[in-house]
C-alpha cells in the first residue's frame, strides 16, 4: 500500500511537471513573436533615431560652414523588414519617405492606398528631428527626386517631396553622407548602388 500511495505521488508530481514544462514552451514560443504594439514601439525609435542621425549631421555641417562634410553610419533592423512594417502599422506594401522642413522627417507610408502622414496617436507614422539648418523642402522638388502626390500631412493635404526607399533594399548598415559645397544647390538622393543617403546644404541657395 505504501508503494503503491508513493508511485501514485510520483505520477501526480511528474504529471505536474510535464504540464508546467509544455506551459513554459507556450510561453516562450509566444514571447519569441513580439505583438505589434512592441513592433511599432520598436520599429518608431529606430524610425526616430534615423531622423536624428541626419538631422544631426546637418546641423554639424551647418555649424562648421561652407566646404565641411561629414559621414555617420545608422543601423537598420526592423525598417529593412517589409512585413514587420505591415504587422506594425497595417499598411501595404510599405514605403519610408524622408523629407526636410527645419529637420528629418522619417515616415512609414501605405504604397498603394490613400496616404495620411501622421504624429500622434495610435495612426502615429511619422517621426521628426530637428536641426539648426532651418529650410522647408517638404514640397520641393528640385532639392529631392521623389513626389507622392495628394498626400494628408497632419490634416493638410500636400504634394509631398522625399527620397522613397523600399524597406527590402535597404542595407544592415546605412551611409550618410552631408556637404555644404557652396557650388552645388541644396540636394538630397539615394544611391542605391553605394547604399547611401547623400545630401548637398547650400544656405544661399
Amino acid at each position: 500500500m505504501r508503494k503503491g500511495q508513493i508511485s501514485l505521488e510520483f505520477m501526480f508530481l511528474f504529471m505536474i511537471f510535464v504540464l508546467m514544462l509544455v506551459y513554459s514552451l507556450k510561453l516562450t514560443s509566444f514571447s519569441s513573436s513580439p505583438s505589434q504594439d512592441v513592433l511599432a514601439a520598436q520599429i518608431g525609435v529606430e524610425a526616430k533615431g534615423l531622423a536624428s542621425s541626419i538631422s544631426n549631421a546637418i546641423s554639424q555641417v551647418y555649424a562648421q560652414g561652407p566646404g565641411a562634410k561629414v559621414t555617420t553610419y545608422y543601423r537598420l533592423t526592423y525598417l529593412r523588414d517589409p512585413n514587420y512594417i505591415e504587422k506594425a502599422f497595417f499598411i501595404n506594401n510599405p514605403i519610408i519617405c524622408i523629407s526636410y522642413r527645419n529637420g528629418t522627417y522619417v515616415m512609414l507610408l501605405n504604397g498603394t492606398e490613400p496616404i495620411s502622414v501622421n504624429f500622434e496617436g495610435v495612426n502615429k507614422n511619422a517621426f521628426f528631428a530637428m536641426s539648426l539648418y532651418r529650410r522647408d523642402f517638404l514640397t520641393n522638388t528640385t532639392v529631392f527626386p521623389d513626389q507622392i502626390l495628394n498626400v494628408n500631412f497632419g490634416g493638410t493635404f500636400v504634394n509631398l517631396a522625399c527620397v522613397k526607399l523600399s524597406p527590402a533594399n535597404l542595407p544592415k548598415m546605412l551611409k550618410i553622407v552631408v556637404e555644404w559645397n557652396p557650388e552645388i544647390e541644396n540636394i538630397w538622393q539615394y544611391n542605391s548602388t553605394s547604399q547611401e543617403i547623400v545630401i548637398n546644404i547650400n544656405p544661399g541657395g
